[in-house]
């Protein structure tokens, strides 16, 4: 009897370090990553440890889709695996610049040796980047972008590559080149936040690529990227006309697809420029027609490392840009989520940088 509870507790020991084994080999094996640095495609290989537990702040712009979840996730797994402190952010939604103000200067009253921001807007900020840039305090640009070079460095992606690579895709998907069809085809174009960063840029790549195309654009206006908002702009569009496609932010983008799917009159093919995890499984599930992926989650881990490196004077790139991915329902499977989602039922983080001791 005793033997058996031996062996019993020596199997879930084992077990037990097993799974550990796993879980530290799963959160290592995001690197080398492909990316873009400095305009040179490399494989991008993050520091083993930090040399002590620096004090990072990180502003996010909100919490409230899985996309920033994702981002979250990122940071937090990144700052624990390299032994850094880090305070984790958001300011409630894009139209709040004001909050994300607050939250910089908490992070100043806190000490923060280094700043990781997704700006709410490209200009908001620039005042106080600037004087923390001028102080020798490493600032990091992570994915939305900001309308100053008096930054460290930056983890992002060019949206307006994001949006263009959306028309390329439906270009590709063409039998015939666009331009000897018998009719122009009609795209919808949902872009997000007006005045925000990544909007911008995205409204850049999106008018040149379509003009290269010659496609007749519906206009679906601008909108915070909450569902009740984005609704709004997909319904009074799409009740209004047909279109071949829309091209849509995330939650624009799943709106879309469910409403057109539930009506048998209805067409038109959905295409996210960036993804989320309700893109990604309505890809999975043919309701979406491809997503463009990011890599939200390791822009995140990349964001930790270039600040950790800027701390310590190790050397860093100036941009770092994970590789665009089109997530069709054809290469799905071949696309490693790890890089783009938190993992399931992984909420958003919020958590303070705590006080100095």
């Amino acid at each position: 009897m005793h033997f058996t509870a031996f062996f019993a507790y020596s199997l879930r020991l084992c077990l037990t370090l097993i799974l550990y084994s796993f879980a530290f080999a799963v959160q290592a094996t995001w690197y080398p990553a492909d990316v873009i640095a400095d305009g040179k495609k490399t494989a991008y290989t993050p520091l083993t440890q930090a040399q002590k537990a620096w004090r990072i702040c990180a502003l996010l712009p909100h919490g409230k889709d899985q996309y920033w979840w994702g981002v979250a996730f990122g940071l937090s797994q990144e700052a624990e695996r390299q032994g850094v402190t880090l305070g984790i952010y958001d300011a409630g939604g894009y139209d709040n610049i004001e909050q994300q103000k607050q939250q910089l200067y908490a992070c100043q009253a806190l000490k923060a040796q280094a700043y990781i921001i997704a700006a709410n807007t490209a200009d908001g900020l620039i005042a106080d980047i600037e004087q923390l840039s001028a102080a020798g305090i490493p600032v990091i640009d992570l994915v939305n972008g900001i309308a100053t070079d008096k930054l460290t460095s930056r983890s992002l992606v060019s949206f307006e590559d994001m949006s263009a690579a959306a028309i390329e895709y439906i270009a590709s998907q063409q039998r015939d080149p666009v331009d000897k069809a018998p009719a122009k085809l009609k795209v919808a174009w949902f872009p997000g936040p007006k005045d925000a960063s990544w909007v911008m840029a995205a409204e850049q790549g999106f008018r040149r690529a379509a003009t290269k195309q010659e496609f007749d654009t519906i206009e679906g206006g601008f909108g915070t990227t909450e569902l009740f908002i984005q609704a709004d702009l997909v319904r009074k569009v799409l009740t209004k006309q047909s279109v071949d496609y829309v091209i849509a932010n995330a939650v624009a983008a799943t709106f879309a697809a469910r409403y057109l799917d539930g009506r048998r009159n209805k067409t038109g093919k959905v295409i996210a420029f960036y993804s989320n995890a309700q893109t990604i499984e309505l890809v999975q599930k043919k309701q979406l027609l491809a997503t463009v992926s990011d890599s939200p989650v390791l822009q995140a881990r990349i964001a930790i490392d270039l600040a950790i490196r800027a701390l310590e004077g190790a050397p860093y790139p100036h941009k770092v840009s994970p590789v665009i991915k089109v997530i069709s329902q054809d290469n799905i499977h071949q696309i490693d989520l790890e890089q783009i989602l938190a993992p399931q039922n992984q909420w958003m983080i919020h958590q303070d940088l705590p006080q100095q001791k």
